[in-house]
């Protein structure tokens, strides 16, 4: 786990649900563009300093979730939802099984295929004892995937999947301590670790490119999932889902549980209430009409029988989907297996698991649903979205591919015209719906709009229906279905995943069908789908194929579900104070001795839970030694030289034929006052025309020429330097054919492109502040942070003003001043041009194979040339600004906390050291894991230290305590001054770590990590001395540690996102503690 991810992650959003909140998160949103100008996480550690990516999940409907890994610094405006990796060679098909070993082991061969496509051999694999289905996927890639996955719907909103997917992981037959996923956290290879629940099934993946540590994780995993100890033990259950809590019989009680209060700041989110409300009400007759999540004010009313009933019944090899992908040999992966499915016999499990489709109805429906506002907001907060049930049985391929063609065609650039149609309307702020969904059982589409006045939400109904219409009768144009058939087609070929293991990646689309009993590989052969696709809009035309799509599936198909969700100032507290008396009414009801046996009971929980795992339980859990880690970093080739002026890196790297670019320009000497506008100058560039080309022409030129460009801020501190290190990034990627293409419309883009469309920038300042919102129900502990660092350090000061509350406040003035000054806001976009683009201080940085590299520099002259010798208007900065080192509360509508607290280490005296990226990983997943999350109840807790600017900072996310919180912080110093850690912790605590320094790269990733280390001065030199004295950290150095922590806990500053009730309690209970900052 790494905590700096969650700083800056998006909120999981309401589909999927992940046991470590800071893994990964999901989210269905149209656009995902964020406002944080911060570096990504890992800029935090100059040993990692890799970009984490979003990956895209295939096929091809854009709008579908995404998976985000690990990813914190989505700040960039891009014309393409392709993100920007590369897949490296992984041809070759492996050891093949003989059937006889198979039969030997327990198994059959079901079938077996060379996929194209990903270039890997499959083998189907049925376990002949009890029907579990196997599918062994064997290639070259070193990055190795195991998952086992159960279907488990539900049938009420206990939550009761989502509670037991996090329970299995505390501790289990083989592995009795409280929770080996802990343990595995901290001293693995890992490059994924977690699990997560959807609707109707539950899925546990791990990654590792360590073959031995790979094997370590996938036995952790088949013991828990199989033979978990929470089936017997009731505090877990408690722990995980929900109890009640009564420190003292004089007290109140209170609901507590990981689960409980994750869901509840689910259930803060409108986006969230909407989704939840769109899902049910379409599929009211089966397991899809209940939350697996959990709904906070249902999940009180799961009993432990229930729980263990569940996964007697579900948790069972025949109910099970397993998966292997990588270059292990597959003989042992079935050896590894039937030592588990061998102890099984046949189950009803697969018959009883079955989903039923849910049946179409004959006419449409309209639910109205509230959520909770800020008091005093405008009334214009209403939100509508349309929603259909395509079909009542899973769709076939070709369909499937055409659906997800038509969607990107309406919805997956912001020149498609419903997206456009709808922005350009002025009818509200932003889109919600996320368009088509096909993970579950049916597809749906879904398309709506938020922060829409309450007369204008028939107008959007109207607008959306009539757009569909004349869209199915008049078609799309030529260059719209060229642009988008090139996005999807090198979005297929490119196979981009990021730090998302692209195995991983495989089986969630394999599984969407697989987990339906039908071909698991058909979704990964898109080929010859592919290819009717074009050749029958080839030879029909595209209106032939796309309109009769739109016509059956949505104009003429009465299983439609408006959901209209109105703006409830008074539903926070009204829910708070239901929930107040269902407690009072239950305590009322206790005798004496109830409440102290309650009492008690809540006592017993808490030691349990902070009373550490004895040794020799420690001990059981497999881990690698020092002597299975390399002793140096991962080198990256990189040369350096110059063409006509220009700094120019290259990275020979194998990238199937794709060129991967960024254009870095300085940012430094722009004035102060423009900072706010960076961002939406950002999305101005990509989003507005030149002279010659209207933006929905320049967007789909971009789209048939290459794989994407975007352009966002980027800023960091620089370690022993006072200056910040700022710049803006342009990024683009192409096939190598299409080189100079590339660098043309880059070209374009940064030099042709006017600022003199008003209205569409207001949409972008309305746009941009709906974002900020949604981060700010979701994603607080980000604003926190955000926040925090703005006190502490001017790169901090910088990003909080392009993407923090201070950006917020901004863009609510803004919105006035565009109709009021437009005149001067175009001329500031233009000074913000001028300043920026030159080549004095510009960097190019490229990523191709070598033969393709030394095409390059023809192209990269030409564009420099045409860049400007200097800014006619730079002006020399002194970056030394800083918000009031004042302790903050952020008060907004929600029912849970997001507490931070930080300071300056450096200045406090410590020295920095690589033993303090393993001693602050250690913080986190064991005293902050233990004491905000498991005992405190909330969703997350880790630490965080800026090794470039010195800042460390300690966060909570969905947290229902807020001063408790600062108290467990308060106390970390005292808990390094008793640590006692053995050798075997210690050795665990610094494998953990160098899993995160070396964690996997596709090769677009190395060369971008390798030009940020270059931009802030990190050598070779600097990284294998960070290694070597993380490599050497002792119990010594966690002892050095202390002062730093006494540091935070003396003189740091607090933030709290956090709700108005908390805020006024901890202001009562310390004097003005907080000045309150309310935000929404």
């Amino acid at each position: 786990m790494e905590r700096a991810a969650l700083v800056r992650s998006l909120s999981c959003s309401s589909r999927y649900l992940c046991r470590s909140c800071s893994s990964f998160s999901f989210s269905s949103t149209i656009s995902t563009i964020s406002t944080t100008t911060k570096p990504s996480s890992i800029l935090r550690n100059p040993l990692l300093l890799r970009r984490r990516h979003s990956s895209i999940r295939l096929p091809l409907s854009s709008s579908s979730p995404l998976l985000y890994f690990r990813n914190r610094n989505r700040n960039h405006f891009s014309t393409s939802r392709a993100s920007l990796v590369s897949s490296p060679d992984i041809s070759g098909g492996g050891e093949v099984v003989k059937d006889e070993v198979a039969r030997e082991l327990g198994f059959e061969k079901v079938s077996e295929e060379f996929i194209t496509e990903c270039k890997s051999k499959a083998v189907l694999f049925r376990h002949l004892k009890t029907g579990a289905q196997v599918m062994s996927v064997s290639n070259n890639d070193e990055n190795k995937v195991f998952g086992i996955v159960f279907r488990t719907p539900p049938n009420d909103s206990t939550g009761i999947p989502h509670i037991l997917e996090h329970s299995v992981l505390c501790g289990s037959r083989k592995y009795p301590l409280k929770e080996p996923f802990v343990e595995l956290l901290k001293g693995s290879l890992h490059t994924f670790l977690n699990a997560f629940t959807y609707p109707d099934r539950t899925c546990y993946p791990v990654a590792s490119t360590n073959t031995k540590d790979f094997y370590n994780l996938v036995d952790v995993y088949l013991d828990a999932v199989f033979f978990p100890k929470c089936v017997d033990d009731l505090q877990t259950f408690q722990q995980e889902g929900w109890h009640y809590e009564l420190n003292h019989p004089s007290e109140d009680i209170t609901y507590k549980g990981v689960v409980f209060n994750e869901m509840k700041g689910v259930y803060s989110q409108p986006d969230n209430i909407l989704g939840r409300a769109a899902q049910q009400a379409l599929f009211p007759d089966n397991t899809y009409g209940v939350d697996s999540g959990g709904d906070p004010r249902v999940i009180p009313n799961l009993t432990f029988e229930e729980f263990k009933e569940f996964h007697r019944k579900y948790y069972h090899p025949s109910n099970s989907r397993i998966w292997f992908y990588g270059d292990d040999d597959p003989n042992e992966r079935l050896r590894i297996l039937s030592e588990y499915l061998n102890m099984f016999d046949a189950s009803s499990a697969p018959n009883e698991s079955k989903v039923e489709p849910q049946k179409l109805f004959s006419k449409p429906i309209r639910i109205v649903e509230t959520y909770p506002a800020g008091e005093g907001g405008d009334l214009k907060k209403h939100m509508v979205c349309l929603n259909w049930l395509l079909a009542d049985k899973p769709l076939d391929l070709e369909t499937e591919l055409a659906l997800g063609f038509l969607n990107h065609l309406l919805l997956g650039t912001p020149a498609s015209p419903l997206r456009k149609v709808l922005l350009e309307s002025r009818l509200g702020d932003a889109i919600v719906g996320g368009g088509l969904e096909d993970e579950l059982l049916q597809p749906q589409f879904s398309i709506g709009m938020k922060g829409v006045s309450e007369d204008d939400i028939h107008k959007v109904e109207e607008l959306i229906m009539s757009t569909l219409k004349k869209l199915a009768e008049e078609g799309f144009d030529t260059d719209a279905i060229e642009a988008s058939m090139n996005t999807i087609e090198f979005s297929l070929r490119e196979n981009n995943t990021g730090s998302f293991p692209r195995g991983l990646s495989l089986m969630l689309q394999s599984i969407g069908k697989w987990i339906y009993d039908m071909n698991p590989l058909e979704p990964l052969k898109y080929e010859k789908p592919l290819q009717d696709l074009k050749s029958k809009i080839a030879k029909e035309g595209s209106k032939s194929v796309f309109s009769p799509l739109i016509e059956k599936f949505i104009l003429n198909n009465p299983h439609k579900v408006t959901v209209q969700m109105q703006p409830d100032p008074e539903k926070a507290a009204r829910d708070e104070e239901t929930e107040k008396q269902v407690l009072q009414k239950i305590k009322a009801s206790m005798t004496t001795e109830d409440l102290a046996e309650l009492a008690r009971a809540t006592h017993e929980l808490r030691l349990k839970q902070e009373t550490p795992d004895p040794p020799e339980a420690l001990k059981t859990v497999p881990s690698l030694s020092l002597q299975d880690i390399p002793k140096e970093p991962i080198r990256v080739p990189t040369e350096v030289g110059d063409i006509n002026g220009v700094k120019v890196l290259q990275h020979d790297l194998f990238t199937n034929d794709v060129l991967y670019t960024e254009i870095v320009f300085d940012m430094s000497s722009l004035k102060q006052e423009l900072l706010p506008l960076v961002p939406l100058f950002c999305q101005s560039l990509l989003e507005m025309g030149t002279k010659d080309l209207t933006f929905v022409q320049l967007n789909q030129l971009i789209g048939r020429k290459t794989g994407g460009i975007s352009v966002y801020p980027f800023t960091s501190s620089v370690q022993g330097k006072e200056d910040p290190c700022s710049h803006m990034i342009v990024r683009g990627k192409a096939m190598s054919g299409r080189a100079e293409d590339l660098y043309d419309l880059v070209n374009s883009v940064l030099q042709d492109v006017q600022f003199t469309d008003q209205q569409r920038f207001k949409q972008f300042v309305s746009q941009s502040r709906a974002r900020m919102e949604n981060r700010l129900r979701g994603s607080g502990h980000g604003i926190a942070a955000a926040r925090m660092d703005a006190k502490l350090n001017a790169a901090g000061w910088m990003s909080e003003k392009m993407g923090g509350l201070s950006y917020l406040e901004f863009l609510q003035t803004l919105e006035k001043r565009v109709d009021e000054d437009w005149a001067d806001i175009s001329s500031s976009l233009e000074e913000i041009r001028k300043t920026v683009f030159s080549k004095q201080g510009c960097l190019i940085n490229i990523t191709a194979d070598g033969k393709n590299l030394a095409n390059m520099d023809k192209f990269v002259s030409k564009f420099v040339d045409m860049l400007p010798t200097s800014s006619p208007i730079a002006t020399t900065n002194i970056w030394n600004a800083r918000l009031p080192l004042t302790n903050e509360a952020i008060v907004i509508p929600t029912q849970v906390n997001y507490v931070g607290k930080a300071t300056n280490v450096y200045d406090a005296g410590y020295k920095l050291n690589g033993s303090a990226y393993v001693i602050s990983k250690y913080i986190s997943n064991t005293w902050l894991w233990d004491r905000v999350r498991v005992s405190g109840g909330a969703y997350g807790g880790f630490c965080d230290f800026d090794t470039h600017s010195g800042v460390f900072s300690f966060l909570s996310y969905r947290d229902p305590n807020l001063l408790k919180t600062l108290e467990v912080y308060d106390g970390t110093g005292d808990f390094l001054r008793e640590l006692e850690i053995d050798d075997d912790t210690l050795t665990k605590a610094i494998i953990g770590t160098i899993g995160d320094v070396d964690a996997y790269q596709l090769p677009d990733a190395k060369g971008y990590s390798s030009m940020l280390r270059y931009l802030l001065g990190i050598t070779e030199e600097e990284r294998q001395r960070r290694r070597e004295e993380i490599l050497s950290t002792s119990s010594k150095d966690f002892k050095q540690f202390i002062a730093a922590m006494e540091a935070v806990k003396d003189k740091g500053v607090v933030v709290a996102v956090a709700s108005p009730e908390d805020v006024e309690a901890a202001n009562k209970e310390l004097a003005n503690f907080f000045q309150v900052k309310k935000a929404l």
